[in-house]
């Protein structure tokens, strides 16, 4: 008599069995992610998206560099036009207080300064000496104030030429940090994407259209974006946690119409996904199959183009469709991965960092 099957052993033959007999799978059996959902064959260095540790690591400080070196800039230009607008309506008073001041001194060559001996020569009662005693006051106390509204905002013109200076400066300094960062994304793709011969569906072809406006995500109230951790639930069939900022952005991708199967967390790899800081958008309707075609490549392209399209609102780091990386700094570059599989060349779902 043959030994009895221990009881694990004996569900997969049965299951192996209804398979091969076309028997249907009761409720509750599958995973609880569509059968189609399931990743293809891993990429060589055992991270399904493909690439390398380093190559993410290097995209994502390029990518963060840059951000906030334009963050830098967008607010030093918006510091240059505020001083710029101040440096004019300084100028104009200046201008005007040149022109009071001059008066004074053509009124002065004229008719001679009023002194307290003149006031006392042409006064022939004490109380006339008073009341030209006071006048005397009065004038040497207008006089006094216009000057010292006149060196007021040549000192204040000055700062603010100072001030513009400063910001000029800090707009050339961002700028040259942007340009570094741009290249460093960009050295990083050369030395880790293997060369492959460009075709019409790694080019064009992927181009989008998209004319949905994402709701802004938080921000601090000096335009940066806050530190985040992987503290709220993942709500996709990933589990685990992701960033309220990444969750953000896969609420809005849904209230934009992208309401395919979408898995964010993953606790192994390297990347911005254990840090729940990355989701995997599927072109299929089902889940991640083979190379989407026809109206699912559609509707990946089209995907690809609402997250470009809302980048600075969702604080996308970068984009991944069909072969292809976006990057805030350089847009769209060729991009394979190691396994070249519709996983790691992501032509079956369209990966999404966000900051």
């Amino acid at each position: 008599m043959a030994p009895a099957r221990p009881p694990a052993a004996r569900l997969a033959a049965l299951i192996v069995a209804m398979f091969a007999l076309g028997v249907a799978l009761p409720a509750g059996t599958a995973s609880a992610a569509p059968p189609t959902a399931q990743r293809a064959a891993a990429a060589p260095d055992g991270d399904e998206e493909g690439g390398t540790p380093a190559l993410r690591a290097q995209l994502e400080a390029a990518s963060k560099g840059y951000l906030d070196a334009k963050r830098a800039l967008d607010t030093s230009v918006q510091r240059q036009q505020q001083l710029a607008t101040q440096l004019k309506t300084t100028e104009a008073e200046l201008n005007a207080r040149s022109g009071k001041v001059g008066e004074i001194a053509g009124v002065a060559y004229r008719t001679g300064r009023l002194g307290a001996m003149s006031a006392l020569l042409n006064s022939n009662t004490p109380e006339g000496f008073m009341d030209r005693a006071a006048a005397l006051d009065a004038v040497a106390a207008n006089e006094d104030r216009v000057l010292r509204d006149l060196l007021a905002a040549k000192d204040e013109a000055t700062r603010t030429r100072v001030a513009l200076d400063g910001e000029i400066r800090e707009q050339r300094k961002q700028v040259a940090v942007m340009a570094k960062r741009k290249e460093q994304a960009e050295r990083a793709l050369t030395v880790a994407t293997t060369p492959k011969p460009q075709t019409t569906a790694d080019t064009g072809s992927n181009r989008g259209a998209s004319t949905a406006n994402a709701k802004a995500a938080p921000r601090n109230s000096d335009g940066s974006w806050p530190s985040e951790s992987c503290s709220v639930n993942d709500p996709t069939p990933a589990s685990g946690c992701i960033t309220p900022r990444t969750l953000h952005a896969l609420n809005q991708a849904k209230a934009a119409g992208f309401t395919r199967y979408v898995s964010c967390h993953r606790s192994g790899g390297s990347g911005e996904h254990p840090k729940g800081r990355a989701c995997d958008f599927a072109a299929q309707k089902n889940g991640f199959g083979g190379d989407a075609t026809g109206g699912d490549k559609t509707y990946g392209n089209n995907l690809a183009a609402y997250f470009i399209r809302n980048a600075d609102r969702l604080a996308v780091l970068y984009v991944i469709w069909y072969r292809q990386i976006w990057l805030p700094s350089s847009g769209w570059k060729s991009y394979s991965g190691a396994g070249g599989d519709p996983s790691s060349d992501h032509t079956n779902h369209v990966h999404l960092s966000v900051y």
